[in-house]
């Protein structure tokens, strides 16, 4: 799949071996292919990952509330902390390509391989970025198809209204703040 393959090379480029660490999108699809489903985990989550395995590109669920500031895609300097699912803090690798906050607190390691569980989707989660990346000839064109797949499924199922956005290096900014406070404005009406 060419979804996959780009992200092979791009991990590569990392000097990650790419069957060794593996994006989220590729992860997902071998689990499934293995065993035929996936473990249900949450509802959002659930059908982000159905949709990530359906678009072959990967979606990560970012509990707002947990983000300090805003959320860059960044080159560790190796002094920030990354909580795993299992509550060990580790420290990315100086260079290693993460998602991190103002607070230092990595969300994400190895760019799309794992994210953290500091910020991981809960129960009690009222506000969410979801992010997807993509590398491949037609990301251009299939991201934008991805999210506006995600939000038509949010509207349909949830009711809610949806703030969305494509990152670009001409446009390299969505505003988390203007997030925040439109799920605040949702949650006082």
């Amino acid at each position: 799949m060419a979804e996959i393959q780009a992200w092979r090379r791009g991990f590569s480029k990392m000097g990650l071996k790419p069957t060794q660490y593996r994006c989220a999108s590729e992860a997902l699809l071998r689990r499934f292919r293995q065993e035929g489903s996936l473990p249900r985990l949450h509802p959002l989550v659930d059908l982000c990952n159905a949709i990530s395995i359906a678009f072959a590109i990967p979606v990560a669920v970012f509990d707002l509330s947990k983000i300090s500031g805003n959320i860059e895609v960044r080159h560790a300097s190796g002094s920030e902390s990354y909580l795993t699912f299992s509550g060990e803090v580790e420290h990315p690798e100086a260079r290693e390509v993460i998602f991190a906050d103002a607070a230092g607190q990595a969300h994400a390691r190895r760019w799309t391989n794992r994210q953290s569980g500091l910020s991981a989707m809960r129960d009690d989660t009222h506000s969410v970025l979801i992010v997807a990346e993509a590398l491949h000839g037609s990301a251009a064109s299939d991201v934008p198809k991805l999210i506006d797949t995600i939000a038509a499924e949010l509207a349909a199922i949830w009711s809610i209204e949806v703030r969305q956005g494509v990152l670009s290096s001409s446009s390299p900014r969505f505003d988390l703040s203007s997030a925040m406070n439109l799920q605040l404005q949702q949650k006082q009406d």
